[in-house]
């Protein structure tokens, strides 16, 4: 039976290509494929979830693109210190809920990134 496995990836335009990839790589600590792709390998707990929000949503403000890119991580405020300490902007405070812990920041090409730490 054919079926969706995850998401493979997420794909976007970008003014700068190097100097967003050099960004994710020198703050976030990501590393960046010969192809020029950012991956991480699978830990055997991840979880991925492809969620429409109504047009007249907030939800990914203060960004103006038309998506969020969340990210699962292992350590949420670790990470948005790490994205504040390169410049991103972070939105809000973090947020610990019955679903994880949770936090956000926009990224040099004011995307709206949300961190999820499984709870």
């Amino acid at each position: 039976m054919a079926k969706i496995l995850g998401l493979g990836g997420v794909f976007f335009r970008c003014a700068d290509v190097e100097t967003y990839r050099e960004w994710w790589t020198k703050h976030m600590g990501v590393k960046v494929e010969e192809w020029g792709s950012m991956q991480w390998a699978a830990d055997g707990k991840a979880f991925t979830m492809v969620s429409p929000f109504k047009d007249d949503s907030t939800y990914l403000e203060p960004s103006e693109h038309r998506f969020m890119i969340n990210l699962r991580v292992d350590d949420v405020r670790g990470m948005i210190e790490k994205a504040k300490k390169g410049g991103a902007t972070v939105i809000g405070e973090v947020e610990d809920t019955e679903y994880g812990i949770f936090g956000w920041f926009i990224d040099p090409e004011g995307i709206k990134i949300e961190l999820w730490q499984d709870a």
